[in-house]
């Protein structure tokens, strides 16, 4: 079996479906950008923060994921934050992006909307210009507040519709379910978003049935507890859902004991469509490629399955039919045949 190299991985033509903007703040970041806005932080350096990345759940990973967005006040801040993750990903070789951004966590704060989107927006368009990386944006509901909050976050966002693709929903599952935002699904779903849910990470595999089907979402994020239903397995493969796959995160977050029992290349190989993804790189150990190299290292990845995992990633996209075409058009077909 030839085995993938990083070299052979950023070659590929790829996209990044599963990226929390707020999770690409590296620590040295943080600091610069607290100084700036004369913000006091709860750490009192680099070395500090990365000793407090040693989560036991997803709960003890949002406290603080939430205390590092405080330091994001400006447009500037956002752009510059924005920027950081996309020359990461010109450096992977990646292609084209569809990050989430929590809105909510920002108008919290009383940072507007236009503030957030001017930042984000501007950072993804000079990416396009500067590095090929093509984009689509996705605004993110926080589950762990109450539906009718939701509901006043998208109509705050309705006159920047043009500036986001989708709309998802991340953040606390358990005891969330999806069914919990029907009504606000039901709306961007009329209004022609694309839609994307978080679901079988903590939750059951229920939410992931809801999800499909009270939400109709066109993507799955996570979705791996789906394995613990024989039906759902059937139906996922059956259907060609996308799910977007975080393995560093799903080990960070204690989802598995060992990289050696997570089930990426497991579900790949029995016809699930998988796309391997970075999920907070600055809390989870790293970006796109090295999740693929974390994969590789201990479960050893063939190069066909590092082909179709690319080749996934890009057809589960929402980028528009060219790029796919474009994009799809560089794979070394060689790799899958063989």
């Amino acid at each position: 079996m030839a085995r993938v190299t990083r070299e052979f991985l950023k070659s590929l033509p790829k996209a990044e479906l599963h990226m929390h903007l707020e999770g690409s703040l590296e620590p040295e970041l943080m600091f610069e950008l607290a100084e700036r806005n004369r913000i006091k932080l709860p750490f009192k350096s680099v070395e500090e923060v990365n000793e407090a990345y040693n989560f036991k759940d997803l709960q003890s990973f949002l406290d603080i994921y939430y205390k590092g967005a405080n330091v994001l006040q400006t447009s500037q801040d956002f752009y510059d934050l924005t920027t950081a993750y996309l020359m990461r990903c010109a450096e992977d070789g990646i292609d084209h992006v569809e990050p989430f951004f929590d809105p909510q966590t920002h108008l919290a704060r009383g940072i507007g909307l236009e503030v957030q989107l001017e930042g984000i927006g501007s950072a993804l368009r000079d990416a396009g210009s500067r590095w090929n990386i093509s984009s689509g944006l996705i605004l993110c509901i926080l589950r762990h507040l109450p539906a009718d909050e939701a509901m006043k976050a998208y109509d705050l966002a309705r006159p920047y519709i043009g500036e986001f693709i989708g709309l998802g929903l991340d953040s606390s599952e358990m005891n969330n379910p999806p069914r919990k935002f029907n009504k606000l699904f039901e709306a961007a779903r009329a209004e022609g978003l694309k839609l994307v849910a978080h679901a079988g990470e903590e939750g059951p595999p229920t939410y992931v049935w809801e999800a499909l089907q009270t939400l109709k979402v066109q993507r799955i994020d996570h979705g791996i507890r789906a394995l613990e239903d024989a039906k759902l397995v059937e139906y996922l493969i059956d259907q060609q859902t996308p799910l977007t796959i975080c393995p560093n995160s799903n080990i960070r977050l204690r989802m598995y004991k060992n990289m050696i029992d997570h089930p990426v290349l497991q579900m790949l190989d029995q016809g699930f469509n998988v796309s391997i993804n970075s999920d907070d790189p600055a809390y989870f150990g790293g970006y796109l490629i090295d999740n693929f190299m974390a994969v590789d290292k201990v479960q050893g990845m063939s190069r066909k399955q590092g082909v179709l995992l690319a080749r996934n990633s890009i057809s589960s996209s929402f980028a528009d039919p060219q790029r796919k075409a474009q994009l799809l058009a560089r794979l070394p077909l060689r790799e899958i045949q063989s």
